[in-house]
């Protein structure tokens, strides 16, 4: 559930210039796992969707302070056209300015400590970076 080395190269071998938009497809634990990082325990079990719900509430601030900006979070299921097994539980969409920008939110010491609550909240999770098509104008 984090990128490899390879994967951030890849990133910027993109040369994506501008905004990006991070979509985040998120399958929560039915209890969050604590086990990674106990500091951050809430004491008595909680839902992986409360553990997520705890993460982005705590990184808001970080991510506002970088530019960035939480444009969605909406609750996802089985897709309508797509592998009739697989389920996303959420989807968010996360806009920064650039991909330098989001690298130094992602890379924040202060953001780090807090990332334990995404850790024990999802099971499985996907990070799409977009980026808007624009098309030439008609004549």
């Amino acid at each position: 559930m984090e990128p490899t080395r390879e994967q951030g190269a890849a990133l910027f071998r993109r040369g994506i210039t501008g905004e990006v938009v991070m979509l985040n497809l998120l399958r929560f634990r039915e209890v969050a796992d604590y086990s990674a990082n106990p500091e951050l325990d809430p004491g008595t079990p909680v839902s992986g969707k409360e553990a997520f719900q705890e993460y982005v509430e705590f990184t808001t601030p970080f991510l506002e302070k970088s530019g960035g900006e939480l444009l969605f979070l909406g609750e996802g299921g089985h897709f309508f056209i797509g592998p009739p097994d697989e389920r996303w539980d959420a989807v968010m969409l996360v806009r920064q300015h650039s991909v330098e920008s989001f690298v130094e939110f992602a890379s924040n010491t202060d953001y780090l400590s807090g990332i334990g609550h995404r850790t024990a909240a999802l099971s499985d999770s996907r990070l799409l970076p977009i980026v808007e098509s624009r098309r030439p104008p008609e004549n």
